[in-house]
């Protein structure tokens, strides 16, 4: 994780009336990533918990990559001070792009596109198309709800119960470099109990 080539992925909001303390963790998320050596690429917005996740890596002299579709840009929602903006054509190669080479992917709170690019990311993880880690910043208790439906899905038997090891969650943002460095080793054995 001292490597200046590592990559993560950050997947967050861009919300800026949710309340402070989520940009709060942001910033800090950034901050904490930028002074570990790591790559930050994340949806290369300007405002709300993505703006200040930029503006964390920057104030560390850290490097973040932006990757933003066309449209975005021109509707000038993007930063404009990243360390690499990466403009892509459409959600679907944003998506790709952003996780393609990182070690973790990692959530914070945030909207309905965040939670679809969290949860895609767990898909990949189940079929064995993504190994890194996954960690859920649980700021606020904000993604217990999802959490416990993960669980149920686990209960009622639609997911294996070795799939709760594919995610970890953590509630402050200092404890995000921890839960990569422990992940559960993951490959593409677990193909042999992606489909129960």
């Amino acid at each position: 994780m001292n490597s200046v080539e590592a990559k993560v992925c950050v997947y967050c909001g861009s919300s800026r009336q949710c309340r402070p303390i989520y940009h709060e963790a942001a910033e800090q998320l950034g901050r904490i990533l930028a002074q570990r050596g790591l790559t930050v690429v994340y949806g290369g917005g300007g405002v709300g918990s993505m703006g200040a996740l930029a503006e964390g890596v920057l104030a560390e002299g850290g490097k973040v990559i932006g990757v933003i579709p066309r449209f975005m840009v021109d509707l000038e929602w993007g930063h404009q001070r990243l360390t690499e903006r990466v403009v892509v054509q459409d959600m679907r190669e944003r998506k790709r792009r952003m996780l393609e080479g990182s070690l973790a992917a990692i959530a914070l709170p945030g909207g309905c596109g965040t939670m679809e690019e969290l949860m895609e990311t767990i898909t990949l993880k189940r079929l064995g198309l993504y190994n890194g880690a996954i960690v859920l910043v649980n700021t606020h208790h904000y993604f217990q709800p999802l959490l416990e439906m993960l669980h149920h899905a686990i209960t009622e038997k639609f997911m294996d119960a070795r799939h709760a090891m594919m995610w970890s969650a953590v509630e402050r943002p200092d404890e995000v470099p921890q839960a990569i460095q422990t992940s559960a080793p993951w490959d593409e054995e677990c193909r042999k109990f992606a489909v129960l």
